[in-house]
């Protein structure tokens, strides 16, 4: 436990159930609670969205934190917040909002995702600096603010000029986390420095005419770290996988490290879930049967006993493998199995599943439109999960599948052989490729399927999975010191 009571602040573009993009959401809706138990305080900020419901979240506003003025260069604009506790803890959430900004129903978009790029860097010049004028105006002086991949990434500068003579930041570090680092926030740099004094414009990380937000946390950040040790050794010194940011962060030295992501085993427990049909645990595998005849019911599948069902959790994009498992379906349809796609992003590679599974009725179905309900009957349904991100710093699916007994196939690119051990005669977990290839992903799922047919073996491959620890308890220890190594 602490020896003190330590405040973090932790900022994120998305938190789930409030809102969810990509796993990230399902981080910050585990790991700050495993830091409270480690004896921090935490809060959260994150944008309020339009599209996030208040009656459903029972988010209201407060009275002192409103009209609240963040003052920018050329103009200056009023911030409300509204709040709610975090469900299943205590942890207070703060919703910062301002109709001209977050009214609409688009989410942050940068010049690599598309969109209303100027809009969108308005939106999150006027976030960051709100959530600096935010912890003035409550009174709550976090010892830590920890940042979460580039929707952040203009915070650590900020606190480091434009308010590094504020008395209320002067003791106050900053932690930026990365998650996705194909992301990395890139937008026009004159948005940027019609916004701001020339100390903080010309302290921005720069590619020619654009601004880096990502770079720039972890430029000023007092600590970077990254979802595994492995993923950190590799983004360090690969300029493929880091996306051109291993010069900077091998810079970073003792200041760059890398911690493996857990899950809420509260939440994702089987025996325990109330969004799945049937509960089951270790002591009862076979019930998770009957939530594959679920699953399949919900889809429009048949049932078929002898036949695994198949399932991928992505964003339609080139990082997260959707482009490698378009191009391996064909393969992928003509092994003896069922498929299940589930996810959003790109619209034409989503219209070349949803026409697949038109012409593959009986063997593919695809879902597009997320909900938690879905998302966890679907870990406790499938028989295997696909994993084919080209680049993944640890990833949270697989555990989440795994503890469901739902067996990964995995690609072994970054962190995500830290959760999955290769099956070998009676060993471990999950089957992972090396190859990132048609063939490569097609020849290791057969492989799992050809150990599917002996049930015998699949059932204590599937009670091995379930009885994993995947708990945030090891990882949130080793961030608790640290947190307190950063505190002096």
């Amino acid at each position: 436990m602490a020896r003190r009571n330590f405040k973090v602040l932790y900022v994120s573009g998305e938190v789930s159930p409030f809102i969810r993009v990509s796993s990230l959401a399902d981080y910050m809706a585990s790991f700050p609670q495993a830091l409270e138990e480690e004896g921090f305080e935490a809060r959260i900020m994150m944008p309020k969205y339009g599209i996030i419901n208040d009656r459903k979240f029972r988010l209201h506003d407060v009275l002192r934190l409103s009209d609240i003025e963040v003052r920018l260069k050329e103009k200056s604009d009023m911030l409300h917040v509204k709040v709610t506790a975090l469900p299943s803890s205590k942890i207070q959430t703060y919703f910062l909002y301002n109709e001209k900004y977050f009214k609409r129903n688009g989410l942050f978009s940068d010049i690599q995702l598309g969109g209303d790029h100027k809009g969108s860097s308005e939106k999150l010049i006027f976030f960051s600096v709100g959530v600096l004028e935010t912890l003035v105006r409550l009174g709550w002086q976090p010892d830590i603010i920890h940042c979460h991949d580039w929707h952040a990434g203009l915070i650590p500068l900020l606190v480091k000029t434009q308010y590094a003579q504020h008395e209320f930041f002067r003791k106050v570090k900053v932690v930026q986390t990365i998650h996705n680092i194909y992301r990395q926030g890139i937008f026009q740099a004159k948005n940027f420095q019609k916004s701001f004094s020339d100390e903080v414009f010309d302290g921005l990380v720069k590619q020619g005419d654009d601004v880096n937000l990502l770079a720039t946390g972890v430029k000023y950040a007092d600590l970077v770290t990254t979802t595994s040790k492995l993923y950190a050794g590799e983004v360090a010194h690969d300029s493929a996988a880091s996306c051109g940011l291993d010069k900077l962060l091998l810079e970073r030295g003792d200041r760059f490290h890398g911690i493996r992501n857990g899950i809420d085993t509260r939440q994702w427990n089987p025996a325990a879930d109330k969004l799945i049909k049937k509960r089951f645990g270790i002591e009862q595998p076979e019930i998770k049967l009957d939530n594959k005849k679920v699953l399949l019911e919900d889809v429009g599948l048949p049932f078929e006993e002898e036949k695994p069902l198949v399932g991928v959790v992505m964003n339609f994009d080139a990082f997260q493998g959707a482009e490698l498992l378009k191009e391996s379906l064909g393969k992928l349809l003509e092994l003896d199995l069922q498929l299940l796609v589930f996810g959003s992003g790109d619209k034409e590679t989503e219209q070349a599943f949803t026409d697949a599974a038109a012409e593959n009725p009986e063997k593919m179905a695809v879902r597009t439109e997320f909900s938690d309900a879905f998302f966890h009957q679907m870990m406790a349904g499938l028989d295997m999960i696909i994993m084919p991100s080209r680049i993944e710093a640890c990833g949270m699916i697989q555990m989440f599948a795994m503890n469901y007994g739902t067996v990964p196939v995995a690609y072994a690119g970054g962190g995500i052989v830290e959760t999955i051990e290769e099956v070998a005669d009676e060993k471990g977990t999950g089957f992972i490729f090396s190859d990132y290839t048609p063939e490569g992903l097609v020849g290791k799922l057969g492989e799992a399927i050809a150990l599917y047919a002996d049930q015998e073996r699949w059932g204590r491959l599937v009670l091995e999975d379930m009885g994993r620890d995947f708990s945030w308890k090891a990882s949130a220890e080793e961030y608790g010191e640290l947190y307190r190594d950063l505190l002096g």
